[in-house]
């Protein structure tokens, strides 16, 4: 997606879930590839199948189809995780990467296809960009594809825009970044954010 231009100002923490959370996704990302149809199978979300496989709502999130599938989320992942981290802590980072998700999975069940299988990070790490994007608003970032600093917001409603090319599960993004703004808010008005 993005990443901060700032992140160097801020104070040094602890990001050993973060790297526990791509790891996971890299090992499962390996394992797909000596089985890909088996691990699809069991870890995507299908929605028609969802009362019969009620834990894919969660491992949904950790299964990617390609490798550029698994590096675009894990780039983002790092870079908006690590900030939000470092903005509102590693309890308020994981309860928006997992509510994330699952709200992103859930207007998936709700919208797509009911025989489509959704996989992929991407609900879960675009909550995590609607609480920056709501919290640090303003902060510069740079994007691959345009060579200025960015708001961040701006960055983030430009990803989203990606969301409705073919193959890509706009439902769980949108399901994502609602949350996320939500979460921002929530952060915003309890002032659970640290000062940069």
């Amino acid at each position: 997606m993005a990443y901060n231009c700032l992140m160097r100002t801020y104070r040094a923490v602890n990001l050993n879930v973060l790297w526990f959370l791509i790891a996971l996704n890299v090992l499962i990302f390996i394992i797909t590839l000596l089985r890909a149809e088996a691990v699809i199978n069991l870890l995507g979300l299908t929605p028609a199948l969802l009362s019969k496989q009620p834990w894919t709502i969660v491992t949904s999130m950790f299964a990617h189809g390609s490798l550029w599938h698994l590096l675009l989320n894990m780039i983002s992942l790092y870079f908006l995780g690590s900030f939000l981290i470092r903005a509102a802590g590693e309890k308020s980072f994981l309860a928006i990467f997992f509510l994330g998700g699952v709200a992103g999975n859930i207007l998936f069940t709700l919208l797509a296809y009911p025989y489509s299988t959704g996989i992929g990070a991407s609900g879960a790490i675009f909550a995590l960009g609607g609480a920056l994007a709501v919290v640090v608003p303003r902060v510069p970032v740079f994007m691959l594809f345009i060579p200025v600093p960015v708001p961040l917001w701006v960055a983030i409603m430009i990803f989203f825009l990606f969301s409705f090319l073919p193959s890509i599960a706009w439902q769980a993004h949108l399901g994502g970044l609602l949350l996320g703004l939500t979460a921002g808010l929530i952060l915003r008005r309890t002032r659970q954010i640290h000062s940069f």
